[in-house]
């Protein structure tokens, strides 16, 4: 009976040891599958981890600059010809186009030169008037160039042309007036408009035929800077 004992408390002694073992084990076995919550960064050390904005590029810094400094070339034409100027002049200089449309156009009764009733008539006669034009405000804040072109009525700009000077800021802008005619120059027009507007550069302005070249034009925009 005797001897019986110490078995006994031999095998609860070694039952005991197992099950603390098993216990430690667990326990040492649990943070295995911890990382999976701790990897997110804490909100304490997560601004230091977050990248800042990206600077602009070099290209598109470049582009604004462009955008900036910008060349358009506005244009009023009654019946083509100023309108084939300004187009091949825009691809010379590489211009945006704007073509100033009158609100009411028009007809060739209005621009009857020998009919001292005509519309064009009464306008030219009359530097007051101030035609409306169509469609919508023109944005001329990404422009430091604008060329100017129409043709010339009565020695002068026609009155829209006075409209377009007086409708908009031309602050900081050089302004280059062109006009096209069978054989008049463009006398006092360009200097006409530069006294409605203010805060600009207006420089001497030139007639052209209807049939200049693409070459003529680009050498005459190239010597005037």
């Amino acid at each position: 009976m005797k001897k019986v004992i110490p078995l006994v408390l031999a095998s609860i002694l070694v039952l005991a040891l197992s099950a603390c073992s098993a216990k430690e084990e667990s326990t040492q076995a649990a943070p295995a599958s911890a990382p999976t919550e701790a990897a997110a960064p804490s909100e304490a050390t997560a601004p230091a981890e977050i990248p800042a904005a990206p600077l602009e590029s070099a290209a598109e810094t470049e582009a604004q600059q462009v955008t900036a400094g910008g060349v358009l070339v506005a244009y009023f034409s009654a019946t083509g010809t100023t309108k084939g100027v300004a187009e091949r002049l825009a691809n010379a200089v590489g211009a945006d186009l704007y073509e100033i449309v009158p609100a009411e156009p028009y007809t060739d009764a209005d621009l009857n030169w020998n009919d001292e009733n005509s519309r064009s008539t009464k306008e030219q006669n009359d530097k007051s008037v101030r035609p409306g034009i169509a469609g919508e405000t023109l944005d001329l804040s990404g422009y430091a160039t604008i060329y100017v072109g129409f043709p010339i009525w009565w020695g002068e700009e026609p009155r829209i042309m006075d409209t377009f000077a007086e409708s908009y800021d031309f602050s900081g802008k050089t302004v280059i007036p062109f006009c096209t005619s069978g054989g008049s120059g463009i006398g006092s027009s360009g200097k006409n408009m530069e006294k409605l507007t203010s805060g600009a550069t207006w420089l001497d302005g030139k007639r052209f035929g209807g049939s200049v070249g693409e070459d003529e034009l680009r050498a005459w925009a190239d010597g005037l800077q």
